[in-house]
């Protein structure tokens, strides 16, 4: 009896890890010469961390001179700041101390909306080096600390998008 207890709570504990990993979806443009592979976000965004959520976009170019291309999208939920500034940094902090950031033009009536697209120059680095934190620098630097749990989910559905085929 204990022994199928034990199985089943294992079998449990699996499924709720594999379920945390996005389904990967494929577009393909009518010319057939450009695929986009991203997270299935139809029904609600990854967590990267608290207040912060993510996609992972794929752009593979047919071709020998054409590379292909990563983003990373972050949706702040609630993230509603006025600047002084028209442009807005947001970067993200590797655990080897590398930083990815990206300039937010801010909109016409001077708020920014909560969205930022990173790109992605070495996926594969990536992968190997965790994403420690999120800065958001508008009126007072915003910090998102990320989670041992959410790294790896992060990790997880960053190789499915590199391996997607």
């Amino acid at each position: 009896m204990k022994k199928v207890i034990l199985v089943l709570v294992f079998l449990i504990g699996n499924m709720a890890v594999n379920a945390q990993t996005a389904k990967i979806l494929k577009h393909v443009n009518e010319a057939g010469d450009v695929a986009s592979f991203e997270l299935d976000c139809s029904k609600q965004f990854q967590t990267l961390a608290k207040g912060l959520r993510y996609n992972i976009t794929r752009h593979e170019f047919k071709g020998p001179e054409m590379k292909n291309s990563y983003r990373l999208l972050l949706v702040m939920d609630g993230f509603y700041s006025k600047t002084l500034n028209n442009t807005m940094t947001i970067s993200a902090v590797l655990t080897d101390g590398t930083i990815i950031d990206a300039k937010k033009i801010i909109e016409e009536d001077g708020y920014f909306d909560g969205a930022c697209t990173l790109k992605i120059k070495d996926p594969k680095a990536l992968s190997v080096s965790n994403i420690d934190k999120v800065i958001v620098h508008a009126d007072k630097d915003v910090v998102y600390t990320l989670t041992a749990k959410n790294k790896e989910t992060f990790k997880k559905n960053l190789e499915n998008i590199i391996n997607a085929k």
